[in-house]
């Protein structure tokens, strides 16, 4: 997939993929969304919205209201590319997300996944 098309994919679309991968190891949506919240800045009904009109990953990204300092801790492979080494700053966003989901879905502790935020 081309960079292009996956920053202007919309979030919502790939949400349910996010869910799906925790719940289907016993996780929950809403241990997803404090992951997606921790990382972004954004409160659950800024979530809501950004889901309701489809925000793109660009936008979402981007227009985030305070990415999570502590996000530079994420460390490790995800999809096969180790993601403190994503050169793309918009594209290391999406993989420390990436991350943070393989990481619930693998059972690691919310505390450990949060960096004990």
């Amino acid at each position: 997939m081309s960079r292009h098309k996956i920053f202007t994919t919309s979030f919502a679309s790939v949400y349910p993929h996010y869910v799906a991968k925790a719940e289907k190891k016993g996780r929950t949506r809403a241990e997803v969304d404090e992951i997606i919240l921790w990382l972004t800045g954004y409160g659950p009904e800024q979530l809501a919205a950004r889901l309701a009109d489809r925000t793109d990953f660009e936008s979402f990204f981007t227009e985030a209201p305070r990415m999570n300092p502590a996000r530079s801790l994420i460390k490790g492979v995800v999809c096969g590319v180790r993601v403190e080494e994503v050169e793309d700053p918009l594209m290391r966003e999406i993989r420390y997300l990436d991350k943070l989901i393989d990481e619930l879905a693998k059972g690691k502790p919310m505390n450990k996944i949060l960096r004990d935020s």
